[in-house]
C-alpha cells in the first residue's frame, strides 16, 4: 500500500510516500480505508528523533496517530462495527492508505472524513484532561492555548459541561475563542495577572496544551498542582502537577467526542488538507505553531 514513510530521523524532508506492506486488524481492533489522517505535534516530534532517546529507526516507519474512514477488516471479539461502517479513531500508522485503529467511533454524519480525521488525538485528549480535573458544573477552568487542535476541543467540551472557560490565545484570535464559548485573554508573560482580573475569585483548574512554561502560573491560579493538567510539559511533573500522554478506556471518550460533534456542540476545524506528497510541508506548518484547528493529510 502507499504511505508516508521515513527511514531515518531528522526533519519534515526525511518523509517521502512509498510502499509498504499493508496491516491487518487484529483481536479487539479495526482496519479502515483510511480518508483521512490528521497531523498532530508529536508526530514531528517523533519524527526528529526527539522521543527516540538515542535509538537508531529499526526499519521504514509510518508515521500518524489519528484517522477517519470506512472499516474493511474486524478482528477477533470486536462487536457493534462491521465492514463499510465510516469511523475515527487511534492508531497507528495512520498515515497511509490502510490503518489499523485501536479505539474508534462512528463518524459524525453531520462531518466530512477530513474534518473527523482530526477528532481523534484532539478530541480524546480534551475528554481525558477535563475527567482528570474532575470539575463539577459551574467551575472555572484556564485552558493554556485554546486554538490548537486540543485547546479547541477543550474549550468546547468544558462548555458542554457548564464550566466557565478562559482561554488563551493571540490578540488576533481572540474573537475566535470567544465564538467557542470561552472568554479570551492573551497568552504569555503576565497571564496570571489578566486571568485574576477575569476571575477575581480564583479558578478552579487548568490545562496546558502548548508547554510554552505557564505551569508556574497555572499552579499560582489554582492554587494547588493538583489541579493543572499538562499535555505538552513533561517536566512538570516535579511541580506536582497531573502530566498525561494517554491512557485507556479512549473508545467512550471517542464516544463522547462523537454525540458533541452530532449535536453541534463540537467543531474542530480544519485549516488545511495536504496530499500525502505534500506532507513534509504539513510537518512543517504544524512544527511552526498558530496553526488553528487541524492540518490534515489525505491519500
Amino acid at each position: 500500500m502507499r504511505a508516508v514513510v521515513h527511514t531515518e530521523y531528522g526533519e519534515p524532508d526525511v518523509l517521502s510516500v512509498g510502499e509498504v506492506e499493508e496491516p491487518h486488524a487484529g483481536p479487539g481492533t479495526v482496519r479502515i480505508a483510511v480518508r483521512a489522517a490528521s497531523v498532530n505535534p508529536v508526530d514531528w516530534k517523533i519524527v526528529s528523533g526527539a522521543m527516540a532517546g538515542g535509538r537508531p529507526l529499526a526499519g521504514p516507519r509510518v508515521p500518524g496517530a489519528d484517522a477517519a474512514g470506512v472499516v474493511d477488516e474486524v478482528g477477533a471479539g470486536v462487536v457493534g462495527v462491521q465492514v463499510g461502517d465510516p469511523v475515527f479513531g487511534l492508531g497507528s500508522g495512520t498515515a497511509a492508505e490502510h490503518a489499523v485503529l485501536r479505539a474508534w467511533a462512528p463518524k459524525p454524519p453531520n462531518v466530512s472524513f477530513e474534518a473527523a480525521a482530526g477528532l481523534g488525538v484532539a478530541g480524546e485528549t480534551a475528554v481525558r484532561v477535563l475527567d482528570l480535573l474532575g470539575l463539577q458544573l459551574g467551575r472555572t477552568v484556564v485552558v493554556d492555548g485554546a486554538t490548537g487542535g486540543v485547546g479547541i476541543c477543550t474549550v468546547q467540551v468544558a462548555v458542554s459541561r457548564g464550566l466557565v472557560v478562559i482561554g488563551t490565545c493571540s490578540p488576533a484570535n481572540a474573537d475566535f475563542v470567544r465564538s467557542l464559548g470561552a472568554v479570551p485573554t492573551r497568552y504569555g508573560e503576565g497571564l496570571a495577572d489578566r486571568v485574576r482580573e477575569i476571575a477575581p475569585n480564583g479558578v478552579d483548574g487548568a490545562v496546558d496544551t502548548a508547554g510554552r512554561g505557564s505551569v508556574r502560573d497555572l499552579v499560582a491560579l489554582t492554587g494547588d498542582p493538583g489541579k493543572v493538567v499538562t499535555i505538552a510539559d513533561f517536566g512538570a511533573g516535579e511541580l506536582g502537577v497531573q502530566v498525561t500522554t494517554g491512557g485507556g478506556r479512549a473508545g467512550p471518550r471517542l464516544a463522547e467526542v462523537a454525540g458533541l460533534v452530532v449535536q453541534d456542540r463540537l467543531e474542530l476545524p480544519v485549516a488545511e488538507v495536504y496530499p500525502f506528497e505534500r506532507v513534509a510541508e504539513a510537518y512543517r506548518r504544524s512544527r511552526e505553531g498558530h496553526v488553528r484547528g487541524k492540518l490534515v493529510l489525505v491519500p
